[in-house]
């Protein structure tokens, strides 16, 4: 299964998670509720993924490092400055909101499955290699970031 490892953009992930979390909505209209406001909520949870998204990538544009998922050696530097301070991954936490607001707008409760499956696909096959070359790179200083600040939350 390392073959997986770092190949799919986690984008890709994030919509085929949409797509699916839409499948399974359709598949089972009868889970689906009236949900107030649902529309509102999904829009704000969508706008707040994208933001922290959004601050990250910048963070990382600051800082002169990579935000390239898929080379996790070219990075230079341990971005600790804006969400980095509360969770280590908040390209990939705002990607989980805006699907979390796909699942709003659905109002099916099914479709939370597809944040679980994203959340354990992109731990397992992105953020975990990741961090084994982050730490390989550079060491305690890594180490230490790891233990003061949650992998997403």
């Amino acid at each position: 299964m390392s073959t997986l490892e770092l190949k799919i953009p986690p984008p890709v992930i994030a919509l085929s998670c949409m797509a699916l979390a839409w499948l399974l909505a359709q598949l089972t209209p009868g889970w689906t509720f009236v949900m107030p406001a649902r529309i509102v909520i999904a829009v704000i949870l969508a706008l707040a993924g994208m933001a922290l998204a959004l601050a990250g990538f910048f963070a990382f544009r600051r800082a002169r490092t990579t935000p390239n998922p898929h080379t996790p050696e070219k990075a230079t530097t341990i971005v600790q400055s804006g969400p980095y301070r509360f969770t280590r991954n908040p390209m990939y936490l705002g990607l989980a909101l805006v699907l979390l607001g796909v699942c709003a707008y659905l109002a099916n409760p099914l479709t939370l499955v597809t944040v679980v499956v994203f959340i354990a696909y992109l731990t397992r096959f992105q953020v975990m290699p990741e961090e084994r070359v982050l730490l390989a790179t550079f060491g305690e200083p890594y180490q230490q970031y790891t233990r003061s600040v949650s992998r997403w939350l």
